[in-house]
């Protein structure tokens, strides 16, 4: 018997092992991933800086303790090259495997900065445990740290670093943090509490190129101006990895595209995660991991079980200021309302008929989120 092949040992892959060892205990499961295969939780690297916390301290259980706890063979530190379809096969840099189901859960990865200069090929991404190592390693003794992206990600690490007594700049194109979730009132309100941590905003503005000087790197913005930085962040966004299923003849939209029971368009090949479309959403955050990895779980031990997802409101970790979030649908007619208080935004997007159709919540506002959600799931 062919085990079930999961490629990714994220928090994707590593949720849908122990959901699925819940329901089946015996079924054959083989895990492949590309790093070492100790378990962490990815969101936790944006904010591990002011916690003190070493790659190593992030690391729980190592892949050994995970085999043998969830009765699983993992293979760490190898990659799979292709997957034949129509033979049920991955090809990994070390040999091939025969799969009797094959789950795609293979996360995201940072968008090219596309930066010119001598100083391009030293700026940092952080996606994954071991370019947080690096990230750490870098830090040491520096204080100037340059974060290219205004977006969530972007906006956790500024104020992790800030926090912990780094000087931040931080370059977005928005004119506003988050413009993508939240309305300008409630950006605004963010933008202004990390300022007063220390956070030096560079709004409307792109990184051009990265230069080497004498003491660190120089950042020249579109405009000409520069910025001393000892650091380079790049924090611009993520892009689901479809390369491999693209390649196979797996149809890819943004993501790679399943249906409600997360099956892709390939016989008893599945996504999950932050590298799968399921029916047009790709959303790349941990609520709708669980969903799916549960539900995935089922379905894979024999009772068929499509995603549902509730409302499912996105925290952004910004202690100076925190932000919930839970957008409106892409494309539905309706409007922001807005309230301001002294300590927190409650923006409401409404439609004509006075229906909540999403809410943006800071400060003081996050505790009404539960009771939001609520309202959106009747």
């Amino acid at each position: 018997m062919h085990p079930i092949v999961i490629v990714g040992s994220g928090l994707a892959g590593y949720t849908l092992l122990k959901e699925f060892r819940k329901r089946d205990t015996t079924t054959p499961v083989t895990l492949v991933t590309a790093d070492g295969g100790a378990f962490y939780s990815k969101p936790n690297l944006s904010n591990a800086l002011s916690a003190g916390k070493t790659a190593a301290a992030l690391a729980g259980a190592s892949a050994e303790k995970l085999a043998t706890d969830l009765n699983a063979v993992v293979l760490v530190r190898r990659r799979v090259n292709a997957i034949d379809t129509a033979a049920q096969r991955i090809h990994l840099d070390t040999g091939e495997l025969d799969y009797s189901s094959l789950i795609l859960a293979l996360g995201a990865d940072p968008i090219p900065h596309g930066l010119s200069g001598d100083g391009a090929a030293a700026v940092l991404a952080v996606n994954d445990l071991d370019d947080y190592a690096a990230f750490r390693h870098a830090l040491d003794g520096k204080k100037h740290i340059t974060v290219l992206g205004g977006g969530l990600i972007g906006c956790e690490f500024a104020n992790d670093l800030a926090h912990a007594g780094y000087a931040v700049d931080v370059v977005h194109l928005g004119s506003w943090p988050l413009e993508r979730l939240l309305p300008v009132e409630a950006g605004q309100r963010l933008a202004d509490s990390l300022a007063t941590l220390g956070v030096n905003w560079h709004f409307g503005r792109t990184g051009k190129a990265v230069e080497q000087t004498a003491t660190g790197y120089r950042v020249e913005l579109d405009n000409g101006e520069t910025i001393a930085a000892d650091v380079v962040l790049s924090a611009i966004g993520l892009r689901p990895r479809t390369q491999l299923a693209q390649a196979a003849g797996i149809p890819v939209g943004r993501g790679i595209r399943t249906n409600h029971l997360l099956q892709t368009g390939a016989p008893n090949v599945y996504a999950m995660g932050d590298c799968a479309e399921v029916e047009g959403l790709n959303l790349p955050y941990v609520q709708p991991l669980m969903v799916q990895a549960r539900a995935l779980a089922a379905t894979l031990a024999g009772t068929p079980t499509p995603v549902v997802y509730p409302a499912m409101p996105v925290m952004v970790k910004t202690p100076a200021h925190p932000v919930a979030v839970l957008p409106p649908r892409v494309g539905a007619a309706g409007a922001w309302k807005v309230e301001c208080s002294d300590t927190g935004i409650c923006a409401l997007h409404v439609d004509a008929a006075g229906r909540l159709q999403g809410f943006a919540l800071t400060g003081s506002e996050t505790g009404r989120r539960n009771a939001l959600a609520k309202e959106l799931a009747a």
